[in-house]
């Protein structure tokens, strides 16, 4: 980190910074692990002023994909996150890393010093979960512009969840897909139909609950004999969705996250059978950030809603 974008985040933070370690990036955004001059330490995201260069693709990213996630970073990023956090954390329920500062070019929160899971941490996150869920929200959406891993993350509000998720989780990533090149014409047209029978999969009918929004196992750090929530792409949503990305990507003590949390908070009937809708979302913003290599487990996905 260059001395200008230190001084500038002293200059934010009211602190100078004593000293400032990469931590790598992603999506457009660099980390840093920063310690400051009286002595706290924080995490740092900054927007990196060379995500739009034509750097090399990962290995197994196609090039479009690479393409598009240098182009993606999203100017409300930091905004959303910063709001997002202070909303789930207003739950006092899961903990959340308290927000430092936050701008246009950066975000800055509390250092969270992590560990390991154990089956008692894991049982604590899934009551503490379920009670940042019954928190609540006043509609399905956000009053703020949302951001998923550099995407534009439709939030428009809405009193129905089936239909917000339709117009707000799915369809906008099949035209984003589909308009990149990772999707056929048979793919888009079964992920549309998909998206139809929200209404009907549904389940029994909930009002919007507190949630994550981005809740897989990455972003979610064990710390002090708690599951500590990071990165959110918070709105009033379905508590089934941050359920379902848990066990997407094979959350650590799944079995005790779950029981936990069914403790306070029991699932409706055939919860299990509405775990596909609910990981579309996730799966097809994987395949606009990823290309082609999430295609078919989104595809499978889409059947399985098509076959319930």
């Amino acid at each position: 980190m260059d001395e200008a974008s230190r001084a500038g985040l002293g200059r934010l933070l009211g602190s100078g910074v004593a000293d400032a370690r990469s931590l790598g990036g992603s999506h457009g955004v660099l980390h840093y692990r920063l310690t400051l001059s009286d002595g706290r330490m924080a995490f740092a995201k900054i927007r990196n002023p060379n995500s739009s260069g034509n750097g090399a693709a990962r290995p197994g990213v196609d090039r479009r994909a690479a393409d598009l996630q240098r182009a993606s970073a999203d100017p409300d990023g930091f905004a959303a996150e910063a709001a997002g956090l202070r909303w789930l954390g207003e739950a006092a329920a899961v903990p959340v890393p308290a927000v430092l500062a936050a701008d246009a070019a950066c975000l800055v929160v509390e250092w969270i010093r992590s560990g390991g899971p154990d089956t008692a941490a894991a049982a604590r996150f899934g009551r503490d979960l379920a009670v940042m869920h019954a928190a609540g929200a006043e509609q399905f959406g956000a009053p703020w512009p949302g951001v998923i891993a550099g995407l534009p993350l439709p939030n428009e509000q809405a009193s129905r969840w089936p239909e917000w998720y339709g117009a707000n989780r799915l369809l906008p990533y099949v035209r984003i897909a589909s308009d990149a090149g990772y999707l056929t014409e048979t793919d888009a047209a079964q992920l549309e139909s998909a998206a139809a029978r929200c209404s009907e999969l549904a389940g029994p009918d909930e009002p919007p609950s507190r949630i994550h929004g981005d809740c897989w196992s990455g972003n979610v750090l064990w710390s002090g004999g708690r599951g500590w929530l990071i990165d959110p792409a918070a709105h009033g949503g379905h508590r089934e969705t941050d359920l379902a990305m848990l066990a997407l990507f094979g959350a650590p003590y799944l079995d005790r996250i779950m029981a936990g949390y069914t403790e306070v908070a029991p699932l409706a009937a055939g919860w299990r059978s509405r775990v596909p809708l609910h990981q579309l979302h996730p799966l097809l913003v994987h395949v606009c950030l990823f290309g082609t290599a999430y295609r078919d487990s989104a595809i499978s996905a889409a059947r399985a809603v098509l076959a319930a």
